[in-house]
């Protein structure tokens, strides 16, 4: 080897330069060697596993080195440096045949290239994969990995047609949500409990806290069932016990994740190292065009290294950010599904801590927030470090003159933390505000029948667009704060050069400036940019995220619910101690009591729902529960009565005819397979009871609690229910059974009756010892009962029965906060659920299963119509609606000063690189100081001016956003309160909040950031590709090939992008859908024990969502790999141009035209980022769009106004009055016609369905007529303006709706009375005496929806309302049974009194409320069959109204009142 030197540099100073055969035979065939050995480790690890079966394919036996994988990167590699190593010796080999024109040694020459193809042979196929399993990224190779080529099937299909559920892939099984959540779960509890043991030592150390002890001890009060001295107690609990274990929930995220950690860590270590190499390779470039004698291929290798440091720079970054965002997703699941977990355990008393509404919040809002940190938890270290490199390699280039310009850097980060802290203050204010806004709405959409009723939509409209006005102030100020900011962002780079140049050139005269230099230091400042911008927003996102952690940590860390308040074994009795009860096996015990009794209590506390103070609670066997409000669930009709069980047809058949479901199965579209809307809202009270019932008989439990399940039906199905199901004869009599009831006519057949009297049990016995012993139960009997032994002999007649009709308007009781938080986008999941049951694949359009003889399915027969969801592309149009809300005059200046600053930017570094040309003329001279001033003065006002430019437009830009935003909710709000009435029937609410709240927020805050970082990013590549075009015109060849490929990649990305970013929203709404149902039906799934099915529902629910989360994470990936490619060619082009011609140019415009080149691949990416969102976003100005264009109602006021004291009389005429819901469906009124008097009492009876509150309807005009006409005191009311009429008469509706707001504001909304006026109604109204004892009086806030309020206040505070509006006209929809009897006595009499000179219409649900009224109108199916007085009616034996009130125990001739407790109608 002698004769060959290791090394020689004589080797290289050559055209064709070579290297030594030593180095080629020894190093170059080490390296690969080394690699592996390197490798080693890994390879024996995973050989140590067990192996998995692979399939014996050809390829897999040609490559057999590694099981259980589908390729192996390390032997990728291997083999690739193999044949890159092997490529010198052959090249050698070649030359010395050459040149000798004969082969010295024949066989080595053989084998030599034999075994290089056999190793190229070898690297292709460890780029090939073997298996196949079912995932595309499971089969990929590694190449295909690095590359995130496997995503390609997905992008072409997401190109060709939408992409739907069914196109995305199996989840791998390591990303499933219960994978993630069953290691996040069982380190998270043994950090929870180390937490708890150190708040314990916490707590132990002595503290006096006296008053505490004492407030528990009064706390204990007599009754465990007074909630009054519970309240008072939590108050105090809460004072003293702020604390909660903390500080628990980071490490335990650290811990279940810290291999994902580890690798994304040292993926961005790597990736930062390398991102320094550019600009040394840049500088070496540079000299390389200075130095004319230097040797071409030099160049030519600098190219190529600027090309595969950027190759490898993308595709560790890429991996990095793979990693970083998949943990992200996970840490998202992991909570979720926490915070899921513990709502199905938490105890009542942590429950009541936060509302529905903030647990969904929790899973939305706070998970959201770690998702979001964790895609940057790198940062931390890494963007100190970035500086630290960046310093230090500029103090090479410059020296100490550096520090001039980081200190202008330093200098930027106080300013931009106060600007983000400012701002930051701002944005809570304006959450504050949205917040209030939300809430108005949400009331308004809630209650928008009474707001129709009453024509209050103008006072409420000026409510929201008061609260929006301050909103949009709020806005303004912090789109200014934000223009200021990016004033100094754009102007740092400039000054920061500016700086650093200048005490540069001015410290010596011997400085001078070359390209060398300057453009080093400038890629070395673009470097240090990302890292000081990138760090106050960290810093802000961790404060966030911090708040959330708190939030997080309390919630899932609160009590559980104490599981041994009940104990479960074979003593025959329940007991509750100081309410002592002991009930034997299969008895029927009634529990009765006044309104606010506790008899729910009760049931809760048997639940073990209530926090059990003292005693103990023994129940044998297994528990069904029927609470008071029936809870439904989102699915079909026959799921919610299996609740999980598996089927037994006859059974359930026998379930369905006993719970009287089987009439209303019929008027279904789809029988027992039709779909009910959340919260039932296409059943009626009784029909959504009934199926409740059925639920519990179906589980055939043990016991059974029934919290009044026949106060929300009709009587004569109530009686059905008792006979066939409850009562001694029913499917349930060897059961134990505890029933909550008011209906007296039961009572009798009940084993034992218990009587609670203000929570504590006053008397248990039978029905006729109760009686005789004269005690609170006989009072009860005497206040409200007749002595109904009369007709108790007759036992219960035997009664055809009749449907529940499907009333259209679907009265649900309003909806609470979660359900206008859930978003009802129904679309996919549907077409999803249904292609499962049929075993079809194709997609179906309807969203309910129908059987076969409705396939004929009539229109607006389903009544939630899906919400369309945009497909496709957006339409120009929409852009041009929001330039034009913008204001034309605004964007085109806006877009003028971007544009002059752009032109700036150039001239800046077109003059830097000219000023370098400086160092070739002054060389060896004194550089002259008037030139060196002349140079920094105008470098420096270029700077500055950028800076100017761009904060004028970004301001004009601003104020354009604000007016859009402001047109935009002004015309969504007034469209939405004149829309009709059958709007809100067939729309989710939360369809339309969703359009308030997600969308209005997109317009205000994401469509403006994306929209100008958009123009920003689109004039960066401009100049950039001009700047370059500039400093070597031959580049304009291979702009426009890259050009057109950008265009097809972009628009690839963007079909498949957004398609699945629809996905991934479409796909989250039910999560927080099926949580919101779960939250609100916890006492019913915790009493069946069903936690376990609904778990696992939730982790499924969440998987359908990572299905369309994950890919869309890679498609970002996919689309950066190419974008990134696309911007290296664009480096090595620009470097490649600049060595073939070399000899025309000069250093300056080489430095600066790869400089720029450099920087070019961050903004490519952001342009299709940027596109694709405003893409995204744009989409909400039209959902806003299509809900501000829906047909209105008739106009609220018109021409022909009615005289100020309309109507004088209160003559009502109906003349032939027909009408129809909607066009498409049946009459539901035929032909009415009869008048009514003045001051006429007309009481409207008939059974569900028969048209009674589609006569209210039609006064109102909240049903326009068909035909006929309606005429009040002679004037026709469809002539007049709907605010004129529904002025003018009352009406006291069925379900007494509040808005949240004072007292004062749900009586008299426009201020038009006086406080004195007030205060008599309220009087007349019987709650004088409760108002007053209110601390804040009429300023009383109420809560949303009247929560706070009993349903008998709620009632009577509706009849005040009514009472103001002193109207001639009174229409009365009567509360059904959710009254208490004193309360419905209360009611009747001041409507008696005070109403005397009024025409009253009542709808009646109980007939004694109507016996004393003038005339009764009985109504059936839409036609009037009796119109006549009481008396006269209940004699005609034939007659309708005579057998209603047969059924109810009213004997004819009796027009007297008799008070029968709750015979409903």
């Amino acid at each position: 080897m002698d004769q060959y030197p290791l090394f020689n540099a004589s080797y290289l100073q050559r055209p064709d330069p070579d290297l030594p055969i030593c180095v080629e035979q020894t190093v170059l065939v080490w390296l690969p060697l080394a690699f592996l050995w390197l490798c080693a480790p890994w390879h024996f690890a995973n050989l140590c596993k067990k192996a998995a079966k692979a399939p014996l394919s050809k390829l897999y036996i040609c490559k057999q080195v590694k099981p259980r994988a589908v390729d192996s990167g390390s032997l990728f590699v291997f083999w690739l440096l193999q044949v890159l190593c092997a490529i010198f010796q052959f090249q050698t080999l070649l030359r010395d045949a050459l040149n000798k024109e004969e082969i010295a040694d024949l066989p080595r020459f053989c084998l030599f290239y034999i075994s290089y193809g056999l190793q190229l042979i070898a690297w292709v196929l460890s780029a090939i994969a073997d298996v196949s399993p079912e995932n595309p990224e499971a089969r990929a190779t590694f190449l295909s990995r690095i590359t995130f080529n496997w995503f390609n099937s997905m992008v072409i299909k997401g190109y060709k047609r939408p992409l739907v559920q069914e196109d995305m892939w199996d989840l791998n099984e390591k990303d499933s949500s219960q994978a993630i959540c069953q290691g996040f779960e069982d380190i998270m509890a043994i950090e929870l409990k180390k937490a708890r043991s150190s708040l314990q030592k916490k707590r132990n150390k002595p503290k006096t806290k006296d008053g505490h002890q004492n407030g528990l001890a009064k706390g204990v009060s007599q009754d465990v069932l007074v909630m009054k001295e519970k309240k008072k107690k939590k108050k105090e609990k809460k004072d003293s016990e702020s604390e909660y274990p903390n500080s628990w929930l980071v490490p335990t995220i650290a811990k279940t994740f810290k291999g994902v950690l580890l690798e994304s860590a040292f993926f961005k270590l790597i990736q930062d190292l390398l991102s320094f190499a550019s600009p040394q390779l840049l500088k070496l470039m540079i000299s390389f065009t200075q130095d004319k004698s230097s040797q071409a291929w030099t160049g030519y290798l600098y190219a190529v290294l600027l090309l595969v440091v950027a190759f490898l720079q993308s595709v560790i970054l890429q991996q990095y950010f793979q990693r970083c965002f998949i943990l992200g997703m996970k840490v998202r699941t992991a909570l979720m599904a926490a915070v899921y977990k513990k709502a199905l355990v938490v105890s009542n008393d942590s429950r009541k801590e936060s509302t529905a509404g903030e647990i969904v919040n929790l899973m939305s809002a706070d998970a959201q927030r770690f998702n979001d940190v964790t895609n940057f938890i790198h940062l931390l270290w890494s963007c100190p470090l970035q500086i630290a490199l960046a310093i230090a390699f500029l103090w090479i280039e410059l020296g100490p003159s550096v520090l001039a310009g980081l200190l202008v850097m330093v200098l930027m980060v106080p300013i931009n933390g106060w600007l983000a802290t400012k701002s930051r203050g701002f944005q809570m204010e304006n959450m504050k505000f949205k917040d209030k806004r939300m809430k108005i709405v949400n009331d308004i959409l809630n209650g928008i029948k009474v707001l129709k009723y009453y024509a209050w939509e103008s006072s409420f409209e000026a409510q929201v667009q008061e609260i929006r006005e301050q909103e949009l102030k709020v806005m303004r100020k912090f789109a200014y704060l934000s223009s200021v900011s990016t004033f100094i962002f754009s102007c740092a780079p400039a000054i920061v050069s500016l700086a650093t140049f200048a005490v540069f050139v001015s410290v010596s005269p011997n400085n001078i400036l070359d390209a060398e230099k300057a453009f080093t230091s400038i890629s070395l400042f673009n470097i240090l940019r990302f890292p000081l911008a990138m760090l106050p927003q960290l810093i802000s996102i961790m404060v966030q995220t911090a708040v959330s952690k708190k939030r997080l940590e309390k919630f899932l860390s609160g009590d559980d619910l104490d599981t041994m308040a009940i104990a479960r074994d074979d003593s025959h009795m329940i007991i509750l101690f100081s309410v002592s009860l002991d009930i034997k096996p299969g008895r029927l015990v009634a529990v009765v009591g006044a309104v606010g009794s506790g008899k729910t209590s009760l049931i809760s506390a048997l639940l073990g729902e209530l926090h059990s103070l003292k005693g103990r609670i023994n129940i044998k066997g297994s528990v069904a529960f029927v609470p008071q409000q029936a809870w439904i669930q989102n699915a079909t009709l026959k799921d919610n009565v299996l609740f999980g069980s598996d089927v037994n047809e006859e059974r359930y058949r026998s379930v369905v005819e006993g719970c009287a479901l089987g009439p209303d199965l019929d008027l279904l579209p789809g029988r027992d397979q039709t779909e009910i809307g959340e919260k039932g809202i296409n059943l009626s009270g009784g029909q959504k009871q009934r199926v409740s019932l059925a639920r519990a008989v179906y589980s055939s439990a043990d016991v059974y609690l029934l919290d009044d399940p026949l106060s929300a039906v009709d009587s004569h199905v109530g009686k059905h229910l008792f006979e066939r199901v409850i009562g001694p004869k029913g499917l349930l009599k060897d059961k134990t059974r505890i029933l909550v009831t008011h209906g007296i006519s039961f009572l009798p057949y009940v084993d034992e009756i218990v009587v609670l009297v203000n929570g504590v049990v006053s008397e248990v016995g039978s029905y006729d010892g109760l009686r005789a012993s004269k005690g609170a139960f006989s009072e009860f009997l005497e206040t409200y009962g007749k002595d109904e032994s009369s007709n108790a002999n007759s036992d219960f007649e035997q009664i055809d029965m009749l449907p529940e009709g499907l009333e259209p308007q679907a009265d649900g009781s309003p909806e609470d906060i979660v359900s206008s938080t859930l978003k009802r986008e129904n679309s996919l999941r549907h077409s999803q659920r249904h292609s499962k049951q049929n075993g079809s694949v194709s997609l179906r359009k309807s969203s309910s299963v129908r059987s076969k003889k409705d396939s004929d399915d009539k229109k607006g027969q389903r009544l939630i119509e899906k919400e369309a969801m945009e497909t496709g592309r957006v339409k120009f149009s929409v852009y041009l609606q929001y330039l034009r809300s913008m204001g034309w005059c605004l964007v085109t200046w806006s877009f003028l000063f971007y544009f002059i600053q752009n032109v700036a930017i150039i001239g800046q570094n077109l003059w830097l690189s000219d000023w370098t040309d400086d160092s070739v003329k002054y060389f060896n001279t004194t550089y002259p100081n008037h030139i060196r001033d002349t140079r920094i003065g105008v470098f420096g006002a270029l700077g500055v001016a950028q800076g100017f430019l761009v904060f004028l437009g970004t301001i004009l830009l601003a104020d354009g956003s604000i007016s859009a935003s402001r047109s935009l909710h002004t015309s969504l709000l007034s469209n939405i309160l004149k829309v009709p009435m059958v709007f809100f029937d067939t729309t989710p609410s939360g369809r339309i909040v969703n359009r308030f709240a997600k969308d209005i927020f997109t317009v205000d805050e994401m469509i403006p950031m994306s929209f100008r970082s958009w123009i920003l990013c689109l004039l960066g590549v401009l100049g950039t590709l001009f700047v370059i075009c500039l400093a070597t015109p031959i580049f304009t060849a291979v702009v426009v090939p890259m050009a057109v490929i950008y265009y097809f990649v972009q628009r690839f990305y963007v079909a498949t992008s957004r398609q699945l970013r629809r996905l991934d929203s479409v796909s989250r709404s039910p999560i927080y859908s099926h949580f919101g149902e779960t939250v609100s039906g916890l006492s019913v799934i915790r009493a069946y024990g069903h936690q376990q099915r609904f778990l696992k529902q939730n982790e499924d629910t969440i998987d359908q969502n990572l299905k369309s989360v994950y890919p869309w994470i890679v498609s970002n990936r996919w689309l950066a790999m190419r974008l990134e490619s696309l911007g290296n060619l664009v480096v090595f082009f620009s470097a490649l141009f600049a060595v073939i011609s070399r000899d025309s140019l000069n250093s300056g415009l080489v430095g600066l035209s790869i400089s720029y080149a450099l920087n070019v691949t961050q903004t490519l990416n952001w342009l299709v980022r940027m596109t694709s969102e405003l893409e995204t976003n744009i989409v909400a100005v039209e959902r806003v769009r299509e809900y501000a264009e829906i047909k209105n109602e008739a106009p609220w006021i018109t021409t022909n106004r009615p005289p100020d004291d309309w109507p004088t009389d209160g003559n009502i005429n109906f003349e032939n009055y027909k009408v129809r819901y909607r066009p498409e469906l049946e009459l539901i009124l035929h032909g009415i016609t009869c008048d009514i008097q003045s001051t006429e009492k007309i009481g409207i009876v008939g059974r569900t369905g028969a048209g009674k509150s589609s006569l209210t309807n039609c006064l109102f005009r909240i049903i326009e007529a068909s035909e006929g006409q309606i005429l009040v005191d002679g004037i026709d009311i469809s002539t007049l303006g709907l605010h004129d009429l529904r002025s003018r008469l009352t009406i006291i509706p069925q379900d007494p709706v509040l808005f949240s707001g004072t007292l004062r504001m749900n009586l008299d909304p426009f201020e038009k009375s006086s406080d004195e006026e007030i205060w008599t109604v309220l009087e007349l109204a019987h709650l004088k005496d409760y108002v007053r004892g209110l601390p804040t009086g009429l300023q009383h806030v109420v809560s949303e929806g009247g929560e706070n309020l009993s349903v008998g206040q709620r009632q009577l505070l509706c009849l005040a309302r009514a009472l103001l509006r002193k109207s001639r006209i009174l229409i009365l929809d009567e509360a059904t049974a959710a009254v208490d009897l004193e309360t419905d006595d209360l009611i009747q009499n001041t409507i008696r009194t005070e109403f005397s000179h009024c025409t009253v219409l009542t709808i009646a649900h109980r007939l004694n409320t109507i016996l004393d009224s003038s005339r009764v109108m009985v109504l059936d199916s839409g036609k009037i069959v009796e119109f006549d007085s009481p008396s006269v009616l209940l004699n005609n034996k034939q007659g309708h109204f005579y057998a209603m009130a047969k059924d109810a125990g009213i004997r004819g001739g009796e027009t007297s009142k008799p008070t029968n407790m709750s015979t409903d109608l």
